[in-house]
C-alpha cells in the first residue's frame, strides 16, 4: 500500500511539474507585423543604358535592371520623344535596400506592370509642367 501511495504521489508531482513547463512553451512572444513592402507606385519612368529611375510626387527610386524593367522600357519606347523622356506609369513593386550602396538607399524591383498610357501628346506634358510649377 505504501508503494502504491508513493508511486501515485510521484506521478502527481511529475504531472504537476510538466504543466508549468508547457505553459512557458505555449506562451511565446508575439512577432511584430512588418509592413508589406510590395506597393503600387505611380510615377514617371526613365530607362537608360545602365540605370532606371521612377519618380513620383513624393519619392524617387532607382529601379533594378532586370527582365521586368527591360520589358517596361520596351513598352514605353514608342512613347518617348527622346532618350531621356519620362513616361508616366503605374507598377506594383517591391522596395528593397540597395545592395550596391551607390545612389539611392532603396531601389525597387518591379513585380507587375499595371498601367502604361496609350499615347502622350505634347499638350499633356506642357499642361502637367504648368500644374507642377503652380
Amino acid at each position: 500500500m505504501k508503494k502504491i501511495f508513493g508511486l501515485l504521489l510521484s506521478l502527481m508531482m511529475l504531472v504537476a511539474c510538466q504543466d508549468d513547463g508547457r505553459k512557458e512553451l505555449m506562451s511565446q512572444p508575439k512577432q511584430e507585423k512588418l509592413p508589406d513592402s510590395i506597393q503600387v507606385l505611380k510615377g514617371d519612368f526613365v530607362y537608360g543604358a545602365d540605370a532606371a529611375v521612377i519618380r513620383g510626387e513624393n519619392f524617387v527610386y532607382g529601379v533594378t535592371l532586370d527582365s521586368m524593367s527591360k520589358k517596361l522600357a520596351e513598352e514605353i519606347a514608342p512613347l518617348k520623344s527622346d532618350d531621356f523622356g519620362m513616361v508616366p506609369v503605374t507598377v506594383k513593386a517591391k522596395i528593397v535596400p540597395n545592395p550596391e550602396q551607390e545612389g539611392w538607399k532603396e531601389v525597387i524591383e518591379i513585380q507587375q506592370i499595371l498601367k502604361i498610357p496609350e499615347s502622350i501628346s505634347e499638350k499633356d506634358t506642357i499642361e502637367n509642367k504648368k500644374k507642377d510649377k503652380e
